[in-house]
Order: structure tokens, then sequence, then C-alpha cells
């Protein structure tokens, strides 16, 4: 318990620097801040592998699943790598929603704080149980690749271009409990409005993010399950990967059409995770060639998107 203590504390402190002293004032964030702070939360993820090692090498965390320190750092490496290459569609929704409510850019760096800070409670209930239903259930395991299939496959078939906030079922909920205000008038959630608490843009954009955020975990869970079913490495690299998707989305969102091949790559790391699952108690896939496969779909996605020029892509359609 104490390791995972330390390792929540030490996420507070990120979180509160933060908030409280890094983004003190608000303003825009530029390509160019964006950059740096990505650089900084890929690096102390990546950095974090030597801490799981010197954990599992010394015994000082409970191994149920039996890791090595080197498979451990292996799994915690691959695990972070899933969860950061899939965020990039939270990415993309999550620019839909701030262009559909409006927010202005000085204050989206406060509602995917907030946004980020929900995200952390409501993955780590989910990790907890998704590895409690696997460490129970061992045939659940087949259900997640199913599902993971699944997903690949309605991913490769969707038209994102189709997805409108305000038609969804949240936008309506939420109107139902609170009047929304129209007009942004600073950085609240809520305003009063002739003796009525009313909801602002950025309360709702927060919100949307928020279970749009669950939606895309139902995805990405079971994904990391099915490279370890350790909860210490599944929570620390989910949560590390989920704290530099804000600067990854002021970084991205603004080049989003040019990285058009990423949806690919993306169906195809989960249709290997999901057939990994599938087969786990038949084959036994190394642990390099998941580190592999997700590297090269990425960089392959990336590659095609910038070497391919998009009047080919227009001609082809």
């Amino acid at each position: 318990m104490l390791v995972w203590g330390s390792f929540i504390c030490l996420i507070v402190l990120f979180l509160a620097l933060d908030l409280g002293v890094f983004h003190k004032n608000e303003h825009v964030i530029k390509s160019k801040e964006a950059g740096i702070w990505t650089a900084i939360w890929v690096t102390v993820a990546l950095s974090f592998s030597g801490v799981i090692y010197w954990l599992f090498a010394n015994g000082i965390i409970d191994n149920p699943t039996g890791l090595t320190p080197k498979g451990a750092v292996l799994k915690y490496v691959t695990g972070y790598l899933i969860e950061l290459s899939l965020s990039v569609d939270n990415v993309f929704v999550i620019a839909v929603i701030f262009s559909a409510f409006k927010i202005p850019p000085i204050y989206q760096h406060r509602v995917l704080f907030w946004g980020i800070l929900g995200a952390i409670v409501f993955r780590a209930l989910m990790i907890l149980f998704g590895v409690a239903l696997i460490t129970k259930f061992e045939w659940i395991i087949y259900v997640f690749g199913v599902f993971l299939l699944y997903t690949a496959f309605r991913m490769l078939r969707s038209d994102e271009d189709t997805f409108d906030p305000k038609k969804s079922m949240v936008f309506r909920n939420i109107k139902k409990l609170y009047p929304i205000t129209t007009a942004i008038k600073g950085h609240d959630f809520f305003v009063k409005r002739m003796g009525v608490t009313a909801a602002t843009p950025l309360f709702v954009a927060l919100v949307v993010i928020e279970l749009t955020d669950i939606l895309f975990a139902l995805d990405s869970i079971p994904a990391i399950l099915a490279i370890t079913a350790d909860p210490f490495i599944v929570f620390s690299s989910n949560i590390l990967a989920i704290l530099g998707l804000r600067s990854m989305y002021f970084l991205i969102s603004r080049m989003l059409e040019k990285f058009r091949y990423i949806n690919y790559s993306l169906v195809v790391i989960l249709a290997f995770v999901g057939l990994k699952m599938l087969f786990s108690h038949h084959i036994e896939v190394p642990e390099w060639v998941s580190l592999s496969v997700i590297s090269v779909s990425l960089v392959a996605g990336i590659v095609s998107s910038l070497l391919i020029p998009q009047s080919e892509v227009s001609e082809r359609g």
C-alpha cells in the first residue's frame, strides 16, 4: 500500500504543480509550449520504468503475476504506448467538443485539467474492477478480446465526422438538470442568472469530455489488460499516459488532418491485442513482439500520413 500511496501522492503533486504553478495564469497554449510539456510528460513516464524495475527487483511491491524486473518494465512500456496511441482518438473528440461548445483556447486547459482529474478516478475504479474480473474469471479475457476486435472493426468502418456533442444524450440530460448559458464569462463552470444557478458551456464540455473518456477507457483498459494483469503496472502506465493527454491535445489538435492514417494504426493495435487475448491460453506472444507491433503500427501511420499527399487520398476516394 505504501507504493500505491506514494504513486498517488506523486500524481497529486504533478497536478498541483501543473495548475497551481506552471499554469497559474490562464493563457493560450501555443504549439511550442505544448511540445515542451509533451516531451516532459513522455520523459517522466519512460523514466518511471526505472522505478518499476527497482520495485520488482527488490520485491517492494506485490507481484501477483510473477514478473521479472525486465518483464515488468517491458509490460509497463508496452501498456504506456497502447494508452498513448489510443489517446489520439480522445484528442480528436476533445477538439470536436471544444469546437461545438465554442470554448475559447484560453480556458481549454482548465477544462482538460478537471477532466483529467476525473478520468484518473474513474480509470482507477475500472482498472481495479477489470483486474479483479480477470483474476477471478479467466474466461473474461475472451470477452475482452472479442470486444476489442469489434471495436477495431467499428473504428475501421466509422465516420467520425458525424459526431455531434450537442446531440448526445449527455448534453440533453444536462439541460434537464441545469439551465445552460450560451455566453462564456470568465472560467467559471457555473454562474448565477436571475437568481438561478446555470451551467456554462465550460461545465457542459467538461462533463461530455469526462463521460467520453469513460467510453474510451472501455477500449484502452481491456487492451492493456491483454498485456498484463498486474494492477500497479496497468494503473501507473495508464495514468501517466493520461497526464500527458492535455499537452498532447494542444500539440496535435491543430494537425489532426495531417495524421489521417493514424486511425488505421489504432485498428491494427486493437486487432492485435484482441487476437492476443483470444489466443492467450494457446500461444504465448513475447513482450518484445507486442511492443514492436505497437511501435511499428504507430510509426507507419505517422509516416504514411506525412509522406502520402492529401491529393492522392482525395483522388482514390
